[in-house]
């Protein structure tokens, strides 16, 4: 597997996914929800960017290279999403780390 693939088109479908997943909030989706949908849309995405740019595979080394890239596409928005959400938890409105709030 080509490497170069997952820095030209790996690196957009991990912001197309964060994008999405900030879109599934607005549905109510909370918690490990978040992190399967994270790493389901990953999942297919590198499938489908996969399958975009390479003819069908027939051997089973073909499928197997689709798999690794959709897994890597999808364990890195999953993960990438949870580290953020745990070194930066949401801040509520008016709030400033590091800021005394004025009475």
């Amino acid at each position: 597997m080509d490497l170069t693939l997952l820095l030209i088109g790996g690196i957009p479908i991990v912001l197309i996914v964060f994008g999405l997943v900030e879109f599934a909030k607005v549905f109510g989706l909370k918690g490990k929800w978040l992190t399967l949908t994270s790493m389901l849309l990953g999942l297919g995405f590198g499938f489908l960017y996969k399958l975009a740019i390479e003819p069908i595979p027939t051997t089973f080394g073909g499928w197997v290279a689709i798999v690794v890239l959709g897994l890597a596409i999808g364990l890195t928005t999953s993960g990438v999403y949870d580290f953020l959400n745990a070194r930066f938890p949401k801040q509520t409105h008016g709030e400033i780390v590091g800021f005394i709030k004025r009475k």
